[in-house]
């Protein structure tokens, strides 16, 4: 299917990473429609030239967008869309799924007509809102290069990674070791304040060395400073990527010791209340 500018596009799902990818493509020039649980959410966009989405009108739409929270709020979206789909259309999830919801997801789309395909991302909210993000595909070749258009808005690089399901794989792999650094962060900025560091010179200091990552940098000065707000990361998200690696491992008897230590403090921290807060505030997990 040939897709250009004049192609509508349905996006369905606008939380942290939704919106600002919706909003980067109506600011492209793309005729996007959008839509939320919470229709509030769709306000900004409403106002930049973001039209008004009805789930029962989504055949009007080539292209189909979504980018939601989990596997539940995934197939419960499909469920509702799944009468009006038409043969033809490709639905591009962005969202982070296990990859046995993904292939079950694609194999209900096909006997549709409708190609689906998964491109979970990575960057994080200041990717989506500049368009650097990463995306890893997964599905047909040929679908893939022709949505450069759209991805080419939102990223700056799209890797196929196979067949459909392995685009969620790589992202679930990419969670392991963004989710389990992050405790590990926590750990070594705690230590560091213990031993009489400045640890609000940790990330310059660390700069460009063999410990250092994009999440370090971001999150090692948010945990010095005690500053949790704008949530960049949620920690119900990172805890539920991180559940999805170590049932995929187990899948194949794989043993992944240091995921399951990680995803047990991440849990633990969701259970105290912080589901909904930024993923620097696991320094409290480790301090208490």
């Amino acid at each position: 299917m040939h897709f250009d500018k004049s192609t509508k596009i349905a996006f369905l799902g606008m939380g942290l990473m939704g919106s600002r990818m919706a909003t980067r493509l109506v600011q492209a020039g793309f005729e996007v429609a959008v839509w939320n649980r919470t229709q509030t959410a769709c306000t900004a966009l409403l106002d930049i030239g973001a039209a008004s989405l009805k789930l029962n009108e989504i055949s009007a739409y080539p292209i189909i967008l979504t980018c939601l929270s989990d596997d539940t709020a995934v197939e419960s979206v499909f469920d509702q869309i799944h009468d009006h789909l038409k043969s033809g259309q490709v639905i591009v999830d962005f969202s982070s799924l296990s990859v046995d919801k993904t292939k079950a997801l694609a194999d209900k789309s096909k006997h549709l007509g409708v190609t689906w395909i998964d491109s979970p991302v990575s960057g994080g909210t200041a990717g989506a809102e500049n368009g650097t993000l990463v995306i890893f595909a997964g599905g047909d070749a040929a679908q893939i290069e022709a949505l450069d258009l759209v991805y080419n808005i939102l990223s700056q690089r799209v890797t196929r990674m196979g067949q459909t399901g392995t685009g969620q794989a790589t992202k679930i792999c990419n969670q392991l070791i963004v989710a389990a650094n992050s405790t590990l962060i926590a750990e070594a900025v705690a230590l560091a304040e213990q031993a009489g560091v400045d640890t609000t010179l940790l990330a310059p200091a660390l700069a460009g060395g063999f410990a250092d990552s994009k999440p370090f940098q971001i999150l090692a000065p948010r945990m010095a400073t005690q500053t949790f707000q704008p949530v960049q990361w949620k920690v119900k998200t990172l805890s539920k990527d991180l559940n999805n690696a170590v049932q995929l491992a187990q899948q194949f008897n794989l043993d992944i010791p240091v995921a399951k230590l990680a995803l047990s403090q991440l849990k633990a921290h969701q259970e105290k209340g912080y589901a909904e807060a930024d993923l620097a505030t696991i320094i409290e997990q480790i301090k208490v």
